[in-house]
């Protein structure tokens, strides 16, 4: 069976990927340091406790499992936190990532699957961002996986490393079988957020801003089922694998909702009321984020059939009631 490191594989995003890869015969190895993922979580294959800033763990776990790939997720990724706290970003983002590019370059690895972001084109309204769109990022998050991207363009230069890169924006939905879901600690996310003001979890879901440009007032993004997502990464390491070389891919549907649009689909969904106030815009958030994939359909062969928002929310909203994790 062939070895897939996974790094933040006890994360959201991280343990649906470890799922989807075990289903589709790799042995997923999570890597991870706990900080924001979960051992719950960590149910699909081995695991190779270490840290991105270590990088003797990284060689470690390159070493015990010798891994025909990488798939990177492990990222801190709050957009405000960003802007107050960029040293943090680039110490742990940048410079992680660059000991576990440099680690898998030197054990011969040369299949990496990065977990970007649409952030890194900035402030670009009213249009459907693919993947020849200018770079702008507009905050420390955005900045930090730009430089990433730089950094597997520079290796592969230089080491012949190969990598598919995937920019996309909001993620929504879990597993429908119900064994792993989203669960952050500051939770951050605008679905949990809903569904715990729903739930009763926590008083109130705060509306960021609501004098955006938009319809009604609210900012818009583009949501993506995580599985949906999580299988465009297995087509994106199938494809570096088949000896396709490098390529950057945006992940969405090309169809934004604002946050009051998901408010009443939640509502809809739960039959409940989302209990929610009203507050100033958030230092670093976009109006409008929207992102075109009709590269990775039309070349990988993705569809992201699961991405419509009544079908998120309700997949989210089963693994919600189930409980939560333990670290």
């Amino acid at each position: 069976m062939r070895n897939v490191l996974v790094t933040g594989g006890a994360g959201y995003i991280g343990s649906h990927a470890c799922k989807v890869l075990k289903s589709a015969g790799y042995n997923p190895v999570t890597f991870d340091n706990f900080i924001t993922g979960w051992r719950d979580a960590v149910k699909f294959g081995p695991l190779a406790e270490g840290d991105l800033l270590d990088r003797d763990s990284i060689k470690s776990a390159f070493d015990t499992y010798q891994p025909v790939g990488v798939m990177h997720f492990a990222a801190l990724s709050q957009v405000g936190e960003s802007m107050q706290q960029p040293e943090k970003y680039w110490l742990n983002n940048v410079m992680g990532s660059l000991n576990l590019i440099a680690v898998a370059a030197e054990a011969g690895c040369k299949n990496f699957v990065f977990s970007s972001t649409c952030a890194t084109y900035g402030e670009q309204d009213n249009v459907v961002l693919n993947e020849d769109c200018a770079q702008y990022p507009i905050n420390a998050y955005g900045a930090s996986k730009r430089a990433i991207e730089d950094i597997l363009e520079n290796f592969g230069q230089s080491h012949g490393m190969n990598s598919v890169i995937f920019r996309y924006f909001n993620v929504a939905g879990a597993d429908p079988e119900g064994e792993v879901g989203e669960f952050h600690q500051p939770e951050t996310h605008l679905v949990p957020l809903m569904l715990d003001a729903i739930s009763g979890k926590r008083d109130a879901l705060t509306v960021f801003g609501t004098d955006y440009d938009t319809p009604d007032g609210t900012c818009i993004r583009d949501y993506v089922h995580v599985m949906d997502l999580v299988e465009a990464h297995v087509l994106g390491l199938k494809w570096l694998e088949d000896g396709k070389g490098g390529r950057a891919f945006n992940l969405g549907t090309g169809t934004g909702y604002s946050v009051r649009e998901v408010i009443d689909q939640s509502q809809a969904v739960t039959n409940k009321p989302v209990p929610h106030t009203e507050g100033e815009r958030r230092p670093g958030d976009c109006t409008k984020l929207v992102s075109g994939s009709q590269r990775a359909m039309d070349e990988l062969g993705w569809t992201p059939d699961r991405s419509n928002l009544q079908e998120m929310i309700r997949d989210a909203w089963r693994w919600h009631q189930n409980g939560h994790y333990n670290r």
